[in-house]
This record gives structure tokens, C-alpha cells and sequence, in this order.
């Protein structure tokens, strides 16, 4: 069992001293689990349970159970098969709780010796859909990181791997417990052995008893090989006798003892069914000989080695943050709590803590403390606008304490007001830019922060998922915090007084955990170059992250409105144009109705298959749309564009605050790239291709006492860098004189004057330029483009022909990486990629396509930040009252006072030009005007 961090709470009079010394605390172990929700358990009478799972089954059933477009990482990695089998596996131990797991793997029907005997068997599946590839070896790290053990058998199945434990277990007096889509798996229930078989998905999986066998069956397990070889297995490609069905063959089975006794009395069964019995005698033996499976295989491991498996938590950590996986992350320790495999937390000595509340004590608090380290924990109490600071702990190598803000008398508070904002007092805290809001919203400032543990364990490992203080405390000490929830009022400390004091004593183990994990990132942080990218760069910028989201931007709700109305007259429009089109109503948003219209009623060309259908996916939709034009699918297009435009638009409105402000929520340690993200509600995803889309932008207006809006935006940033990076002479050239670098690309590629490159030229080397920086292949090019992959072959070698040093360059990023480990941008950012030698293809191309564009993109995200802080400080020294309101993706826009412009506009230019020193000018697009969308034309 692991130990926590625990905390002994102890108060203090408020006249008192605060403590010279911290007091050791004890450190507490878990409780035991209990009994009646622990995974450990047993079969009633003391007896073990063995589930064994049929892996490419289950992992096929949770792939179309998934919808793949909804599961795929960042980095292209679809994982739905994943996600699907990892759950259902939880939900199976929970409710199962067996003492022993193992999952069977086939290894290829080619090299087993049914395939060897009948080429045609199971010849009829479809083609393995290109979106599970890779994904049963990622079920298979998962397992290894579960410590599960998983069977691989060359030249068998996992059909018999699965009988052969069944055997095994039954022998041992064990329960077992067989989870299979194939029904070959019934022939092996016993009074010990049953069938776990899934009836839809991966959520409803009934278990199949012998007396299930002969309902649905009308034979016993036993016979059902029997029954099996007579009716044949559409599944296996294994055809059965015409005309015969189960219940003519289990009548047969019953007269005759079984298929031996069948066999014996071919001539006594008379009719059609007799003679054609007799006429595919031979098929009936060899489905026989091929659908029973085998229980004497010589396995790798043996029952003691599945026994009581155990997940190991920095392996999960690790691979679930690769798979971008969260809930499942919660769900799969919190099935075994504190019992797995690198669970265990050192023993940490945790400081008792004073509660301080007049001026005297705390000065002496932090006299005793000035010039070392403290970690601040804030506690977060929501408020009208934002959150409000309600109490503080703050914990040093040598004493740690709390502080109620609410109960503090104006002498207290000033004591507190200015170490807080003292910049020469070190401070570490864990999501600074929370803290920063909520202490400005009680008047207090933050000073000398040098350290966000939120922050700097993103620098240390941008592709988690999750950088909850819990989190990156059991993932890098080993430390499983305490869980209190913290009070939704003024909190007031009394001896005694055990809910307060628990919440006290929790906010204080947060502290004394930043402290702790601040300390442990110091090595980290230096070993991978990021000292100066946290303090130099993402820590101020969270700075000025947090007022722009205090700042928040002016809506109209007028021109809300009236575009919600415009919208619902559009939506209405489209849908009975639509219904026009084919002649009835029908449910728009119902994949199953469209697909009956599009495929049955209207014929047209068949989209992908999936397990519903045909989808109805928009990309999809859009494809048929250019191939047949046909006027459903252009209202269905337009009902759905307009539909989402609507409930983007109500999702702004219910974000609009009290003071008529939508204050979205900056996040630094999302994007593994660098990028700053946009939630609640995200104002980086309003769509600019359409200007439906870009009229969304109207909403946002200037407010009253200010000028105007003012858009900043850079040019083809990505591609600036490109060129910087790969130091391509003609490109460089380009960007130097001004050139449209589309078009300059275009003439060199098609061996025209620039002048004489059409749109369509241009239009395909932007989106190849472009394409390039992000490893599109060819075939990528030739869909995207919508142009033979031999043509799109020609247009990328002929650019590499012109633009070598581009070429040169991309491969040697990859190599480099390969060497590194790593991929870095011009800042230093780095993001580490192991999969670069991966054994496995998919994953192998997937972290090269990383490490082409991390670079790029990276360096793109580092100049945008860079550009934030120099105009922040410039707007600052200048005395100017214009401010920054939002960051989207390449743009910055500015709220400018009155009078301001010529200034404002004067000082983003020349701050967002220098925020890099590239071989290529950073040019700046600006635009003016009383709303987001007219400030952008």
C-alpha cells in the first residue's frame, strides 16, 4: 500500500509565535480496501476466477462500437479500438473481479494450420479499415503497461489459446470466464467454463451458460463443434450443408448421439436435406476438424503468472498521456487505488502549519522566512466575475502556514499585500495565472512568482494530458494527495472544528506538495534547456494572459440576436429546400434516414462503410456533394453550416458576463506545440472561410470610452519560418523583396512569368508549401488538391528540384530528431518523440510527420508570445490606457482608447517585427475598425 502525504493540522493564538521549526509529522498509510468494492476478489466458496479475453474479437467490436473521426490523437493516431477495449476491460474487472487475467492475441491467419488445410478459411472478411491499424499493438503496450500478460501463439489462434486456459482453469477448480464475439467459443462451456458474449458494442456482455447454449442452440456446448460443422460459419468463410438450419441440425445431433453417430447413419436420413448431406459430406468433416479448438497448446506462461496483475503508474502515465487518454487514466486507478505497481510515495516529512491572523504574527512569519523559497496555494472561491482568493497557504523548507483573508483587519492585510507583491520574495504556485485573477479580485497583487509546477511540468513533458497538481504529484513523487473539498464560503478556523480544519490542512498539503514538486522540476527543467522559455517567456506571458482574460471584450447582444434570427430563417430555408429536393420530410440531423435517402431513394455513390452504414460525416458530404451536385445535398450542407453557426453563437451568449464581457480562459499546456488555447468558450474556432462564419466576429465590439479595435495579424508566418529554418536562398530572396511568395513559388515551379501563375497554380503550391511543413505525402497532396497522385508526385518533386535546401531540410529534422530524441524550435522548446524508433510503422511515421512540423509550429507559437510581451511592456511604458483582449492563433487584437491609434498601431508593428530575429522580415497585417470582423478586412 502507498503512504500519503499527510499533514497535522495545529492552530495557534493570534498573538502567538509562529513556529521556529516544522513539526514532523506522521505519515499515514491507506485504509485497506474494501471488501465489497475490491477487484482482488473470488468466486463464492473461496474458489479463483480466470477472465481470458479474445483480444482482435473484443478490440474489433470496440472499434465499430467507437466512432473513429471521435478518438484520435493530436498527432493523427486513431484510438478508438483502444478506448473501447481499455473500458470495457475496467467495467469486466469491476464487475467481475477475477484473481486472474490474461488476453489471447492471434497472430495471422495466414500462418495458422486451419489456413494451411483450407485457404479460404474466414476469406470472406472485409479489408481491415485503415483507421485500426496499429491500434492492437497499442492495446498491447496497454496491457504490458497494465501488467497484464497477453498470448501470442504462432500458428494457432486465439480461439485456442482461449480453450486451452479454459482447460487449464477448469482442471485448477478455478471459475472461468471466456470474453469472445466468436461463437466457436461456446463449445467450451462447462459447469466451471462460461462465455462473456458481447451482444451490442462492449457494453452489454451477458454471460452464456450451458443452459443459454441449448435455448438459443438446442444442443449442449458439448455438441455445439457438431452443430457448428453441419450449419456452417459465415464468420470463417466455412459454408454448411444448404437447407439445413440449427434445428434441423441439433434433431439430428439428438437421434444420433452427436456428428460421429451422424456419420454413421448417413443412408436412414432420407429427404433433401439427406442428400445433400451426403453430397457435402467432406465440407462437413472439414469444418469439423477446423472449427474445433485445440486444449493441450504448450503455453508461454502458466496460470500463476496471470495471477493478481497490477497496473504500473509511470508506464500508464506515460503511455496514456501518448494516447491522450484522461477519464480512462482516473478510471483505471481509481479501480485499484492505492494498490499498484510503482504506487508506493517516499516517506515525506510534511510541515504542521500556524494559523495566522493579526499583523504581528504574520510579519514575523515572514521575516523568519525572507529571502528562501515559498510555495502559495490559494484557495479558489467562485465569484460573479472570475474567482475570488479566500485564504492562502504558504509553505518554506523550515515552517509553513494559513492565512483566512476574509478575517484579516486592514493592518493584517497590508503585511500580507506586501510580501505578495514583493518581487525580491520567491514564490512558486501551481496555475500562477488562477491565483494572479483571484488575489486582484480582492486587491492584491503577485509578485516574484519563479516557478509554475502546472507550467513547468508541461515544458518538461508537453504530450500529458493532464497537468493537475495530483496528477504530476503521483506521476513524479510518488505522492497521493489528500482529497478534501475546499468550503464554498468565508471559512473561519476554530480548535476543534474538523470540516474547516480539514480544508485548511489540505490547502496547505498543496503547498507543501508545490514546494516540493518546484524543487524536484529544478534538475529537470535544466536538463532539458527550459529555464529561461518558463521564466523568461511562458511565466510572463501568463501575466499578460490574465488580464487580457480580466479584460475580457465587448459584446453586442443586438447583433447576437439578430444573427441567431438571420440563422433560424437560413436553417428553416434549407430545410425545405431540402425536403423539396426529394418529395418528403425527413430528420436532417438522423445519419439513418440520410443515409436511406442519399444510398436507397436517391442512389448515389456509395460513402465509407461503417458499422451503421455509410457515413454521413461532413467530409464525406461534402465529396458526394462535388461529385453528383445534388440540390439535397447542397440545403443539407448549408442546414448544417448554418445550425452550427447557431449554436456557436448561443454558446456565446450564455458567456456573456454581468458586465456584458465575454472573459475566455487562456491555457499554456494544452497544445504540445507551444500554441496558447482558447476555452469557455473557445474564441479561437470561430470559422474564417466563410463569411457567415467571419460575420460571427461582428458580435465582438469596441466598448464605450475606447476608439476603435485593431487587428494585428502575421503573414504566412509558418512559411517565414520555413525558410529561415532551411535557409533556402530563393525563398529568403522572396520574403526579402516583398514578393507574393505563392505566386514566386509558382513561377519557379511552372516556368511562368509571375505574373501569368493562375489561381490555380497558386492555390496548389500554397496548399503543397504548406503541406510540406506537415509531412503530406503525394497521395495526401492528390486528395487534398483533388488531382492524380502522379501529378501531385511531378508538383513535389519539381518544388524540391527548385527548392533543395527545403528538401535538405525536412530530412534533416527527422534525422536530427532520430538522433536527439527531440525536435526543437528557435526559442529552445523541445518535445520529445521516442516513437521516432518505433519498430511499428504507423507509429514510426506518425512521430517523423511530428517532428517535421513541431519545429515550425513551435517556433510560431514562441514568436506570438514574444510579440504579447513586447507589446504589453510598451503599452506600459508609454502610459498607454489602450489594451490586449485576445490572442487567436497568429492575431493579436487591441482595444484602443481614445486618441491612441497612430501610437498603438506604431508600437504592434515594431513589437511583433521584433519579437524574432529571423533571415526573413516578420510582416504584420493591420486592421481597424468598431468590431472584431471589421478590424480583420
Amino acid at each position: 500500500m502507498a503512504t500519503r502525504l499527510a499533514l497535522v493540522s495545529e492552530t495557534t493564538k493570534p498573538d502567538s509565535a509562529p513556529t521556529a521549526a516544522p513539526v514532523a509529522a506522521t505519515t499515514a498509510t491507506a485504509p485497506a480496501p474494501d471488501p465489497s468494492t475490491s477487484n482482488a476478489g473470488s468466486v463464492p466458496g473461496g474458489r479463483q476466477r480466470l477472465l481470458v479475453l479474445d483480444g482482435h474479437s473484443m478490440a474489433f467490436r470496440a472499434f465499430y462500437a467507437l466512432p473513429a473521426e471521435n478518438f484520435a490523437t493530436s498527432s493523427g493516431q486513431h484510438t478508438n479500438a483502444v478506448h473501447g477495449f481499455t473500458s470495457m476491460l475496467i467495467n469486466l474487472i469491476k464487475d467481475q473481479q477475477p484473481t486472474h487475467v490474461a488476453v489471447a492475441f492471434d497472430v495471422s491467419d495466414d500462418t495458422t494450420f486451419r489456413k494451411a488445410e483450407y485457404s479460404e478459411y474466414k476469406g470472406g472478411r472485409n479489408e481491415t479499415p485503415p483507421e485500426f491499424r496499429g491500434q492492437i499493438d497499442l492495446i498491447d503496450q496497454v496491457m504490458e503497461a497494465w501488467g497484464i500478460k497477453t498470448i501470442k501463439m504462432p500458428g494457432y489462434e486465439a480461439d485456442d489459446i482461449l480453450a486451452t486456459l479454459a482447460a487449464q482453469g477448469d482442471a485448477a477448480g478455478m471459475e472461468v470466464l471466456l470474453v469472445s464475439g466468436d461463437r466457436d467459443a461456446f463449445q467450451l462451456i462447462t459447469d466451471n467454463v462460461f462465455v462473456l458474449y458481447p451482444k451490442q458494442g462492449v457494453s452489454n456482455i451477458p454471460r452464456m451458460d450451458a443452459a443459454a447454449i441449448e435455448e438459443k442452440y438446442f444442443v449442449p456446448p458439448s455438441r455445439y463443434s457438431d452443430l457448428a460443422a453441419l450449419v456452417g460459419e459465415s464468420a470463417d468463410n466455412l459454408a454448411g450443408v444448404p437447407g439445413v438450419g440449427p434445428k434441423t441440425a441439433a434433431k439430428w445431433i439428438k437421434l444420433y448421439g452427436g456428428l460421429e453417430g451422424i456419420l454413421e447413419n448417413l443412408d436412414s436420413i432420407g429427404g433433401k436435406v439427406g442428400g445433400a448431406l451426403r453430397e457435402n459430406i467432406d465440407a462437413v468433416k472439414r469444418n469439423r476438424r477446423l472449427n474445433q479448438l485445440l486444449k493441450d497448446l504448450e503455453l508461454p506462461v502458466t496460470l500463476a503468472d496471470l495471477e493478481e496483475p497490477r497496473p504500473n503508474r509511470q508506464d500508464v502515465e506515460t503511455l496514456f498521456d501518448t494516447l491522450e487518454f484522461k477519464t480512462l487514466r482516473t478510471r483505471l486507478f481509481a479501480l485499484y487505488g492505492d494498490d499498484t505497481v510503482g504506487a508506493a510515495a517516499e516517506t515525506i516529512d510534511a510541515p504542521a502549519f500556524q494559523v495566522l491572523e493579526d499583523a504581528a504574527a504574520i510579519e514575523a512569519f515572514f521575516a523568519a522566512g525572507s529571502g528562501s523559497r515559498a510555495a502559495v496555494a490559494v484557495q479558489l472561491v467562485p465569484g460573479r466575475i472570475g474567482d475570488d482568493a479566500e485564504a492562502l497557504a504558504i509553505v518554506r523548507a523550515d515552517a509553513a502556514a494559513y492565512i483566512s483573508l476574509p478575517s484579516l483587519d486592514a493592518a493584517a492585510e497590508s503585511v500580507v499585500a506586501k510580501w505578495l507583491q514583493d518581487p525580491e520574495e520567491a514564490k512558486v504556485l501551481h496555475e500562477f495565472k488562477d491565483a494572479l485573477k483571484a488575489l486582484h479580485h480582492r486587491g492584491l497583487g503577485l509578485e516574484g512568482v519563479v516557478d509554475d509546477t502546472a507550467i513547468s511540468g508541461y515544458l518538461i513533458q508537453p504530450d500529458r494530458r493532464s497537468y493537475e497538481l495530483a496528477d504530476l504529484a503521483q506521476h513524479h513523487l510518488r505522492i497521493t494527495l489528500n482529497t478534501v473539498a475546499a468550503p464554498t464560503g468565508q471559512l473561519e478556523l476554530e480548535l476543534g472544528d474538523a470540516p474547516d480544519g480539514a480544508a485548511a490542512s489540505a490547502l496547505v498539503q498543496r503547498a507543501a506538495v508545490v514546494h516540493t514538486l518546484s524543487k524536484h522540476f529544478e534538475r529537470e527543467l535544466a536538463e532539458r534547456k527550459a529555464e529561461a522559455l518558463l521564466t523568461t517567456l511562458e511565466l510572463p506571458v501568463a501575466r499578460v494572459l490574465a488580464q487580457m482574460e480580466l479584460s475580457g471584450i465587448g459584446i453586442s447582444t443586438e447583433r447576437l440576436n439578430e444573427q441567431l434570427t438571420d440563422l433560424a430563417k437560413v436553417v428553416d430555408n434549407a430545410q425545405e429546400q431540402a425536403f423539396a429536393a426529394i418529395g418528403h420530410e425527413v430528420n436532417l440531423g438522423s445519419p439513418k434516414q440520410l443515409q436511406t435517402v442519399l444510398f436507397e431513394e436517391l442512389g448515389l455513390p456509395k460513402t465509407k462503410k461503417i458499422k451503421s452504414g455509410y457515413t454521413t460525416d461532413a467530409a464525406s458530404l461534402k465529396a458526394l456533394l462535388d461529385k453528383t451536385g445534388h440540390e439535397f445535398l447542397v440545403q443539407l450542407m448549408a442546414h448544417r453550416e448554418s445550425s452550427k453557426l447557431a449554436q456557436m453563437l448561443e454558446t456565446l451568449k450564455k458567456s456573456v458576463a454581468e458586465d456584458g464581457r465575454i472573459h475566455t480562459t487562456y491555457a499554456q499546456n494544452v497544445a504540445a506545440t507551444g500554441r496558447i488555447s482558447s476555452n469557455n468558450p473557445n474564441l479561437q474556432n470561430i470559422p474564417v472561410r466563410s463569411e457567415e462564419g467571419r460575420r460571427v466576429r461582428g458580435i465582438f465590439v469596441v466598448s464605450e470610452g475606447y476608439e476603435c479595435l485593431l487587428s494585428a495579424d502575421y503573414s504566412q508566418i509558418e512559411m517565414r519560418i520555413m525558410a529561415h529554418l532551411s535557409g533556402d536562398e530563393g525563398l529568403i530572396q522572396a520574403y526579402k523583396d516583398g514578393e507574393d511568395l505563392h505566386r514566386y513559388v509558382g513561377s519557379h515551379i511552372f516556368n511562368v512569368a509571375p505574373e501569368d501563375v493562375t489561381s490555380a497554380m497558386r492555390s496548389k503550391v500554397k496548399a503543397m508549401s504548406y503541406g510540406l511543413a506537415y509531412g503530406l505525402t503525394s497521395f495526401g497532396l492528390s486528395k487534398q488538391l483533388e488531382i492524380s497522385v502522379d501529378e501531385a508526385r511531378t508538383l513535389m518533386k519539381d518544388y524540391f528540384d527548385r527548392f533543395g535546401a527545403v528538401r535538405d531540410y525536412l530530412r534533416g529534422v527527422v534525422e536530427q530528431a532520430r538522433i536527439d530524441g527531440f525536435t526543437s524550435t528557435i526559442e529552445g522548446r523541445r518535445r520529445y518523440l521516442p516513437d521516432l524508433t518505433s519498430t511499428d510503422r504507423q507509429h514510426r511515421e506518425i512521430a517523423e510527420r511530428i517532428a517535421l512540423n513541431s519545429p515550425i509550429q513551435g517556433s510560431a507559437a514562441d514568436i506570438i508570445k514574444r510579440a504579447m510581451l513586447g507589446v504589453a511592456a510598451e503599452l506600459a511604458s508609454q502610459g498607454l490606457k489602450s489594451r490586449m483582449l485576445l490572442q487567436v492563433h497568429d492575431e493579436l487584437v487591441i482595444e484602443v482608447a481614445t486618441g491612441e491609434r497612430d501610437a498603438v498601431e506604431k508600437l504592434l508593428a515594431e513589437q511583433m517585427g521584433a519579437a524574432a530575429q529571423l533571415t526573413v522580415p516578420l510582416d504584420v497585417q493591420i486592421g481597424v475598425g468598431s468590431s472584431w470582423y471589421e478590424a480583420g478586412h
